[in-house]
C-alpha cells in the first residue's frame, strides 16, 4: 500500500522505514544502519502511463491496484524526472495533433537517465506502417528522443533502443546502455549512492569476485575495479547484451560473464553437472574472496544460500528486507554482520532497498 505524495512527512517516512530494518535486523546484532535519502520529488526515472479517453481526447492515466476501470487521469506526475515531466504535455500536444500518431494509440512509457537522454515507448492497437514511422521520425527530431513503436508482433524503434545512463563512483564516470524494456534502476540519484555504497563495502581486494544476477552490470562495473577478477552471471539475454557492451564501452576487461541462473551456477561449483554456456571458463582457476548478490524479491534459495556460506565476505543488496532476514538466518552461524544501509529507492511506498556486509566469523 501507497502512502500520499507528501514531501513534508518525507523525513518521517524514512524514519519508520529505518526502524522497520532496524527491527528485522536485531536479531543478528546488525549495526547501525547508514540512510541514503532520495530526493522528495522527480526521483523516478521510469513511467508507464495507460492512455484514457474522454470527450473524444486521450489522458495519461494510472489505476489504483486492483482497479482497472476507475482512472487516474495525470496531467504532471512530481515523482518522475523532471524530463519526463517536460516531455510529457509535449507529447501529448503532438499526438492530438497527428491522427497517425493518436490513432488506437493506447499506452506510453518514459525512460530517462540522470544524463539527460530519454526514450519513450508508443504502445498500438493496430499495425504500424511507414506513414507512422515518418510521423514517429518527425517527433524524435522534435523532441530530441528516442522513440521505439510497439504492435503486435512489431517493434519499431528510431533513434536508439537504449538510453545512456552516467553515474558517478569514486570519482570515476561509469557509462552504461540501458535497454528499453529490461530492467534498470528506477531511482538513479539512489542507484548511485548504492554503487559507492558497495564500492566502499567490498573494499579493495587481491582475489576474485562472484557476482550472481548481475543484469546490465549496473554494480558489475565499478566493483570489478576493487577485484582482481570477476565471474558474473545473469540469465536474461538482454541484460546479458547490455552487460557485455558496458563491459567493452567502460574498457573493463576482467570479467567474464555467463548467462545462468543462480541455481544453474551453484550446480556447476557443486560439480553436480556441466553447461556448455561454461565451456572455456576454468572454474577451478578462481579464488574467490567474495561474492556480490542483488537477487529478486524472492531472495536466494536454500542451495545458493548454502553456496554463499563458502565465501569470506558476502556483499547483499536486496529489494526485500523480509527475504533478506530470512537468508541472513539461513547464514548467521557462519558469518555475522558487519555493516548495513538503507536505500530508499521508492519513497512514498513501504518498499525498501537495503545492503548489508556478511563477514564470516573468526
Amino acid at each position: 500500500m501507497s502512502v500520499p505524495f507528501d514531501p513534508a512527512s518525507y523525513s518521517q517516512q524514512l524514519a519508520d522505514k529505518a526502524t522497520r530494518l532496524r527491527e528485522l535486523l536485531a536479531p543478528f546484532d546488525a549495526p547501525e544502519p547508514q540512510l541514503f535519502e532520495s530526493p522528495q520529488a522527480h526521483y523516478r526515472l521510469r513511467a508507464e502511463f495507460r492512455l484514457w479517453r474522454e470527450d473524444n481526447q486521450r489522458f495519461y492515466a494510472m489505476f489504483a491496484p486492483g482497479n482497472n476501470h476507475t482512472p487516474i487521469l495525470i496531467d504532471d506526475f512530481p515523482i518522475a524526472s523532471q524530463r519526463i515531466n517536460d516531455l510529457m504535455p509535449l507529447l501529448r500536444a503532438r499526438w492530438e495533433a497527428s491522427a497517425t500518431l493518436n490513432f488506437k494509440l493506447f499506452q506510453v512509457d518514459f525512460l530517462t537517465t540522470l544524463a539527460g537522454d530519454a526514450i519513450i515507448t508508443l504502445c498500438y492497437h493496430r499495425p504500424l506502417n511507414d506513414v507512422w514511422q515518418v510521423a514517429a521520425e518527425k517527433l524524435s527530431a522534435e523532441l530530441n528522443v528516442s522513440v521505439i513503436g510497439r504492435s503486435k508482433g512489431k517493434r519499431i524503434v528510431i533513434g536508439r533502443d537504449y538510453a545512456v545512463e552516467k553515474l558517478q563512483v569514486a570519482g570515476r564516470t561509469f557509462t552504461y546502455q540501458q535497454p528499453e524494456g529490461s530492467f534498470t534502476q528506477p531511482n538513479g540519484a539512489v542507484n548511485q549512492k548504492m554503487l559507492n555504497w558497495a564500492y566502499d563495502a567490498l573494499g579493495q581486494r587481491d582475489d576474485d569476485l562472484l557476482e550472481l544476477y548481475c543484469g546490465n552490470g549496473n554494480f558489475t562495473l565499478p566493483l570489478a575495479t576493487r577485484v582482481r577478477n570477476v565471474l558474473a552471471t545473469e540469465i536474461s539475454k538482454t541484460s546479458v547484451a547490455a552487460a557485455l557492451n558496458n563491459l567493452d564501452d567502460n574498457g573493463v576487461s576482467n570479467v567474464k560473464l555467463v548467462r545462468l541462473s543462480a541455481e544453474e551456477l551453484t550446480e556447476a561449483l557443486n560439480d553436480v553437472r556441466p553447461f556448455r554456456r561454461l565451456a572455456g571458463i576454468d572454474l577451478k582457476s578462481y579464488e574467490f574472496g567474495s561474492i556480490f548478490v542483488d537477487p529478486p524479491r524472492a531472495g536466494m534459495d536454500p542451495d545458493t544460500c548454502e553456496l554463499a556460506r563458502r565465501f569470506e565476505r558476502i556483499l547483499y543488496i536486496s529489494c526485500n528486507p523480509e527475504t533478506l532476514a530470512a537468508n541472513i538466518t539461513q547464514l548467521h552461524d557462519s558469518h555475522r554482520i558487519e555493516r548495513c544501509a538503507l536505500f530508499d529507492q521508492f519513497p512514498y511506498t513501504p518498499h525498501m532497498e537495503s545492503g548489508v556486509l556478511l563477514v564470516r566469523r573468526t
